[in-house]
């Protein structure tokens, strides 16, 4: 078990700057292509266009999930917050739909990255030529490579995101340092950009108008905030914080949220001026040396080719493992939602198996795309910005409930404003939104295909009986019969159960020395799928033995309570019920959405799978 109860999770828990590595691997790794996306979309204002990303890096994504690591601090995300908004199945296909877009955000990332470090490696003048149509097998080996790390464990990823996050940002620095430098020395290059500017946007509130026009298109510069919170169980806690409130957990995280939102805007801005001023515009187009690498353009051109090869190597390797961190997130949602929906088969609870199914689907996505980082680049951002507006409104809501009123209201501008964004990228890419309604729509067709596999499963975490209901079952199993009779009451009158009694021993023959216990069944949310089950007692005043227990489903609970009475007393129950009315295929319908409707055949069914010995099975009986 892991930290948080989880099967298949890591028990190692680590510092939480090492943490940050892990998920600084993604957001770190955009620097790669950021500036160079910042130049082509918004050209010689592509700083001040920064700036609004910054802004709303520092005053929006970070406020927003700092708030969200202290109130999911499992690792669950805005996801689990806004879980809690809608009741039953609305809110179950919300987190299914949330997922999709999960998925479309983890997985991109993983997949995009890897071809963009297959795409540093080809253009890199020291490599053959014969390399350059070989861009999809390269980014496949690179996923195989990825997901061979996460096989062999979350420690080595770790240990391997540190050591790759320390090389990459001080070659970075070592670049935009030696940048600075050059535009110091030579005063021209800032008047010929100013110049630039004016000509091309002539008054500063112009500049303003078109940089917050066209920030959404640089919305990749905000990856890395999602999965800083999805990887929260890797951070190194306290024995001595109470179970529910790892204040030691939340504090470490909210530092990694914080230490790298700080960094990367400091490389953000340095980067995208060095590189506005110092590559000619047209170096920017697609097909063009600085498209997609702007800084490797200058590292090349600037340091030399050797040390241009070495940032290339550094690129390479932390573009390859940007997809940890997005690894690291889908192992950390997929067991908290699926399993738990009865979605997905219980070995989705553990990380190695998920780790194949994850990369091969990455596959998948690498082969439809042919490794191309401009096609993914939509369905990307489409991820990154929906997740991020669906925290923010997480977080206003939460705040609304607490009465926090103004707290609410700014972070209600927060909302509108990723709202904004997300609806422009959408506007401006649609495609994105195509991939992740595939996503969305996969999740769903396989999560019920899953539960209704499941659904024939005894579905109780845990059981017990209070007091009451252990003496009714101990009386019955010392006078050798326990005879269960299900119903569904009404208004729970004495007449109600003595007509029920009477007919019952009529049909079904029960003797009338023996006992009868009632079984009621109260499903209460039938979305969900595995509970602890309460077997509650009660004697009604006209002497008759009730058992009674709320639930999700009818039949698996009565299969539940059976076996648990026979392992508890050593008495084999029998169990009586009625046939159900209306038309077979309807009840099997509402059994499977709505827990009830074919109980009999359905109970009988599930003790059949939950018990394969013939003796030792509860016996059924219909009358």
């Amino acid at each position: 078990m892991g930290p948080h109860g989880l099967p298949g999770q890591h028990s190692r828990t680590h510092p939480w700057w090492k943490v940050m590595c892990l998920t600084g691997v993604d957001y770190f790794s955009t620097l790669g292509y950021q500036p160079g996306i910042a130049a082509l979309a918004a050209g010689t204002i592509a700083p001040l266009a920064t700036v609004v990303l910054i802004a709303l890096t520092l005053f929006g994504a970070l406020p927003v999930y700092r708030y969200v690591a202290r109130k999911s601090p499992r690792g669950e995300g805005s996801i689990a917050m806004l879980e809690n908004l809608l009741p039953k199945w609305g809110g179950k296909i919300f987190v299914l739909v949330l997922l999709g877009f999960a998925a479309t955000d983890f997985l991109i990332t993983m997949t995009l990255s890897a071809a963009d470090a297959s795409a540093h490696l080809i253009e890199n003048p020291l490599m053959p030529h014969w390399m350059s149509g070989g861009q999809v097998v390269i980014t496949l080996i690179l996923l195989c490579a990825l997901a061979a790390v996460f096989l062999r464990g979350f420690t080595e990823a770790i240990t391997l995101a540190v050591g790759l996050v320390a090389v990459y940002l001080t070659l970075n620095l070592v670049v935009i340092v030696d940048g600075l430098w050059r535009i110091a020395q030579s005063t021209d290059l800032i008047v010929d950009w100013r110049h630039a500017m004016t000509t091309e946007h002539r008054s500063p509130w112009m500049m303003i108008a078109v940089a917050l026009i066209v920030f959404p298109k640089l919305a990749l510069g905000l990856s890395g905030f999602e999965t800083g919170v999805a990887v929260m169980p890797q951070i190194d806690g306290s024995p001595e914080d109470p179970p529910g409130r790892p204040e030691t957990r939340i504090r470490g995280a909210r530092r990694l949220l914080t230490t790298s939102a700080l960094i990367m805007s400091g490389f953000l801005i340095t980067s995208s001026l060095v590189c506005t001023i110092l590559i000619p515009e047209a170096d920017f187009k697609a097909g063009q040396p600085a498209n997609g690498r702007a800084l490797a353009y200058l590292a090349h051109a600037n340091l030399g080719s050797w040390f241009g090869t070495v940032y290339d190597l550094s690129t390479i390797l932390i573009l390859w493992f940007a997809g940890a961190s997005a690894m690291a997130g889908l192992l950390n949602l997929v067991p908290r939602y699926l399993p738990r929906y009865g979605m997905a088969p219980d070995w989705a609870r553990a990380s190695r198996p998920l780790v194949i199914v994850f990369a091969l689907v990455a596959f998948g996505v690498t082969a439809y795309f042919d490794a191309d980082v401009d096609a993914q680049g939509a369905a990307y951002a489409t991820g990154v910005l929906v997740l991020m507006t669906s925290a923010s409104v997480a977080v206003t809501l939460s705040l609304r409930r607490r009465r926090r009123r103004a707290a609410a209201v700014t972070f209600g501008v927060i909302a509108a404003v990723f709202s904004y964004t997300t609806v422009a990228n959408v506007f401006e890419r649609p495609e994105g939104v195509q991939v992740a309604a595939f996503f969305i729509a996969a999740i769903i067709l396989v999560s019920f295909a899953s539960r209704i596999n499941r659904s024939f499963e005894l579905r109780s975490t845990s059981i017990d009986f209070d007091e009451v209901a252990t003496e009714i079952i101990g009386r019955a199993a010392r006078a050798g019969h326990i005879q269960i009779v299900t119903h569904d009451p009404e208004n729970r009158s004495l007449l109600e159960y003595h007509d029920k009694e009477i007919q019952q021993r009529a049909e079904s023959h029960i003797p009338s020395a023996d006992v009868i216990i009632f079984l009621e069944i109260n499903v209460t949310d039938s979305s969900e799928f595995a509970t602890d089950l309460h077997v509650h007692g009660r004697h009604h005043s006209g002497g008759y033995r009730i058992l009674w227990v709320d639930a999700a489903a009818i039949p698996n609970t009565i299969a539940a309570v059976l076996l648990a009475i026979r392992d508890r007393t050593g008495v084999n129950p029998d169990v009586y019920f009625e046939w159900s009315e209306g038309n077979p295929l309807a009840n099997l319908l509402r059994f499977l959405f709505v827990g009830e409707g074919e109980v009999a055949p359905v109970t009988r069914e599930i003790l059949r799978r939950a018990e394969p010995d013939l003796a030792a099975r509860p016996h059924v009986h219909v009358g």
